[in-house]
């Protein structure tokens, strides 16, 4: 019987980042209207329009012991890129993150996908949301040996990183504190807060907080924030 149950949690659906709705009827076919720019389109814009859009296999996750020491069951994979978030890999310093660094439980994934929606309608001129490395597929280890220093925690599905919003406005993970939007990076911090996040780090360097005991300065966060639910 829990094999019928976990099986039927087990559905291919498109999510709002991942495949377009379908036109109204009557509607010619067509490719979809451009971004309107000021001027020539970035590079990561035209990068953009080439990449297809990703379905999400929605399904009941469970996150297994210690987000240190854990593993995933039935993990959600969030897609390379959507029209609010772009994804990023630490180690090769590039999008998108490869796949196997971008799985968590269903609701981590929903969470991000929900933030990074309201990012965008809050700051329509800003740069997409940058989320960088979640869980492996089945979680566990994910230390050094898979590139950088790789993370401590990271191990159950709880955990994401989101990169700063660059003040120059690049769509890439900044390296230093100084290039940073603090305000905009700020509000990513509240907003995580907000949505009940239990724990969530920041760099020494940055000049954010929020409400002590959730809010934490930690080393090698100055151009990320890490972001833990329950």
């Amino acid at each position: 019987m829990l094999g019928a149950v976990l099986a039927a949690g087990a559905i291919a659906l498109a999510s709002d980042d991942g495949e377009p709705a379908p036109a109204p009827p009557g509607t010619p076919a067509g490719p979809p209207a451009p971004e309107r720019t000021t001027g020539p389109p970035a590079p990561e814009a035209a990068e953009r329009t080439e990449r297809p859009r990703e379905r999400i296999r929605w399904r009941r996750s469970v996150a297994v012991g210690d987000p240190a020491a854990g593993r995933l069951i039935r993990g959600v994979r969030l897609p390379s890129e959507g029209e609010h978030f772009f994804t990023w890999d630490p180690v090769k310093r590039r999008s998108p993150n490869r796949d196997w660094r971008r799985w968590g439980t269903d609701r981590l994934v929903r969470l991000v996908l929900q933030v990074a929606r309201e990012y965008r309608a809050a700051h329509p001129g800003a740069p997409r949301m940058a989320i960088g490395d979640l869980s492996r597929p089945r979680g566990g280890d994910f230390g050094p040996q898979f590139g950088y220093i790789g993370h401590a925690s990271h191990q159950n599905g709880l955990d994401v990183d989101i990169y700063y919003p660059r003040a120059d406005g690049r769509e890439r993970a900044p390296k230093y504190a100084s290039q940073i939007d603090r305000a905009l990076s700020q509000w990513l911090v509240d907003r995580f807060v907000a949505k009940g996040a239990v724990a969530v780090y920041v760099g020494p360097n940055t000049g954010l907080g929020g409400p002590p005991g959730t809010v934490q300065a930690l080393v090698n966060h100055d151009n990320h924030v890490h972001v833990r639910i329950r």
